[in-house]
């Protein structure tokens, strides 16, 4: 009886779904992280009571599957591991996770107590070395050839500093603390006007640019910090960095594990990487960086849905976000944050899979795509 039942559910659910892979998208106003930078989002959804029958029903299935258990989900709930006592650094403005510049890999690592989740090369030519448990305590640390830390990040609650400047501090404390941002920053020969929109505020402090990222839907308040050796921004031939298929890689994958991070922040479901859906996103990336267009409708005509379907993906809910011209997958991230659009789409409790594809114009300037879906 119980596989008869479970049957009849499981063709129910193929009928209902079908019309929801052919729904028109709808589109959103851009908004930017640089004057001269813009991203957009597309996303389908189902309606509310769509969705409260299919929680209903999967609870069901649940039950009939183990009715002992009762309802499973996905990487819902993780072991709470405490946060790292912060201590005042001991020799720079700032540290994350009492991690300092200038630390050598075996110390950040006796501190963290873990070696790298991952590690991608990154803008400045070094690598991103990501620790977390669970994205939780979520620190990306770049280290020189001699393992000495150039640079440091995280958007998670693991900053502290000798001004008290912590996650949640507002712009006008961060200023009042640091003074007035830089407006100009130097790579290489050449000086770059800084255009921020508010959206963060760079400071040269002690050899070091720090970057501090605001939340603009949560009253301009620290949202993340970048901290990087001078040297490493001198280094640079330009703003920048010569594509290689290390540095694709490394954009896609950073970019997955900050949106992670931040998802954990917000203690919603981690998604979890899609390779399918990452050829996906690439192929419309390179498309738009070879054809010189940013859209997501490609030159086809084909939506971001159609161009799933095309590849086999089977969805229940699907969405897009597309950001062109960002320096590195952290300015791609914190910009996509103050955008309300992607921002739900970020957020959204209910995506649960995600491929990020990235590709370079002949001018070297990255193409992100992301796409989050559920079946």
């Amino acid at each position: 009886m119980r596989r008869f039942i479970l049957l009849i559910m499981i063709v129910f659910l193929a009928y209902v779904s079908k019309p929801l892979w052919e729904e028109h998208v709808q589109q959103l106003d851009p908004t930017t992280i640089m004057e001269s930078f813009s991203s957009k989002v597309n996303e389908i959804k189902e309606d509310e009571a769509f969705l409260a029958l299919m929680d209903s029903i999967t609870q069901q299935i649940d039950l009939l599957l183990d009715p002992t258990d009762g309802p499973r989900e996905e990487r819902d709930v993780f072991e709470d591991i405490a946060a790292p006592e912060l201590a005042e650094p001991r020799e720079q403005p700032f540290s994350i996770h009492n991690v300092e510049i200038g630390n050598t890999r075996a110390e950040v690592e006796e501190i963290i107590g873990r070696s790298p989740n991952r590690s991608t090369l990154n803008e400045y030519g070094g690598n991103w070395n990501t620790y977390h448990h669970d994205y939780q305590n979520f620190i990306m640390v770049a280290y020189d050839e001699d393992d000495i830390v150039r640079g440091l990040y995280t958007n998670q609650d693991l900053i502290a500093s000798s001004t008290d400047i912590s996650l949640g501090s507002s712009m006008q404390f961060v200023q009042e603390q640091l003074g007035t941002p830089e407006s100009v920053i130097r790579y290489g020969t050449f000086n770059y006007q800084l255009t921020t929109n508010g959206e963060y505020d760079v400071f040269h402090l002690d050899n070091k640019y720090v970057t501090i990222f605001y939340d603009q839907h949560e009253n301009k308040t620290v949202t993340a910090m970048k901290v990087i050796d001078d040297e490493w921004v001198r280094n640079k031939t330009g703003l920048y960095t010569k594509p290689s298929q290390q540095l694709q890689e490394g954009f896609e994958y950073q970019l997955f594990d900050v949106t992670n991070a931040t998802r954990r922040n917000h203690g919603l479901p981690l998604l979890t990487w899609d390779e399918h859906v990452r050829g996906t996103a690439r192929k419309h990336s390179l498309d738009m960086a070879e054809n010189e267009y940013f859209s997501h409708t490609n030159l086809q005509g084909q939506s971001p849905f159609e161009r799933m379907k095309e590849d086999n993906i089977q969805f229940m809910m699907a969405a897009e976000n597309l950001a062109y011209g960002q320096i590195s997958s952290i300015f791609a991230h914190e910009g996509l944050m103050n955008s309300i659009g992607h921002r739900e789409n970020i957020l959204n409790k209910d995506l649960r899979r995600l491929g990020v594809g990235v590709a370079f114009n002949d001018d070297s300037k990255p193409y992100y795509t992301k796409k989050y879906f559920s079946s």
